[in-house]
């Protein structure tokens, strides 16, 4: 019978070996976002979309190779998609319908919206308000702030920006659950009973997805 310490050292390695494994096997997203999973969202939307010559997994693909770690597996794809789904009506929308709002925040002096310009939602999360455009533009490689509209015109920089936010604003918290990332994303207008219905539809596509992709979906899935 090996001794303790022998017993010890093997459960260290083993489980260094589990932690090794388990970022690298979930940056392969593209085993687990297939041509039928991508496609199948994307069929659901109508033929005249603005969004069905523009939307790719190819284009998702390209993006999250720049944002390897954004996913810590399954579960987070899930969440990921189950998002864009919502906000895009199945990769329908590349922009947000009313685009009336600026969403300036004239108060953000680090990053000042550029004359003429909006910052209303484009791409798979709708990235919204001058605050994120400049930043996502400047991790990216484009000026977010004298040409938002790059959001919209480019899929890969559309899948990046998405990317962007998903990595600096919800990452953090879904391992509290997919309601943390409703939060995350559009707290003060669907959490605490604020729009049940519209948190619901996003919690059905993630329930959804994470069925196809064979995990649970966990727990506290609400906000």
């Amino acid at each position: 019978m090996a001794n303790l310490p022998t017993i010890l050292t093997v459960l260290a390695l083993g489980l260094a070996l589990l932690c090794a494994v388990g970022p690298v096997a979930a940056k392969n997203v593209g085993n687990v976002v297939t041509h039928a999973f991508f496609n199948g969202i994307k069929s659901q939307a109508g033929g005249g979309c603005e969004g069905n010559n523009f939307y790719s997994r190819g284009a998702f693909l390209n993006a999250a190779n720049s944002y390897s770690g954004f996913a810590h597996g399954k579960r987070e794809i899930a969440a990921f998609f189950a998002h864009a789904t919502h906000e895009t009506g199945h990769f329908c929308y590349i922009s947000e319908i009313n685009k009336n709002n600026a969403y300036c925040d004239s108060s953000n002096t680090q990053w000042p919206c550029a004359a003429g310009k909006k910052y209303y939602g484009r791409g798979p999360l709708q990235i919204s308000w001058n605050y994120n455009y400049g930043a996502a533009g400047r991790d990216i490689g484009f000026d977010g702030l004298r040409n938002p509209d790059r959001v919209a015109q480019d899929p890969v920089i559309a899948f990046k920006a998405a990317l962007w936010f998903w990595k600096n604003n919800v990452h953090g918290v879904m391992p509290q659950g997919f309601g943390a990332t409703i939060r995350a994303i559009n707290g003060a207008l669907e959490c605490n009973g604020n729009n049940a219905a519209q948190m619901n539809a996003r919690v059905g596509y993630y329930k959804q997805y994470c069925k196809q992709f064979g995990v649970d979906p966990g727990n506290n899935l609400t906000c």
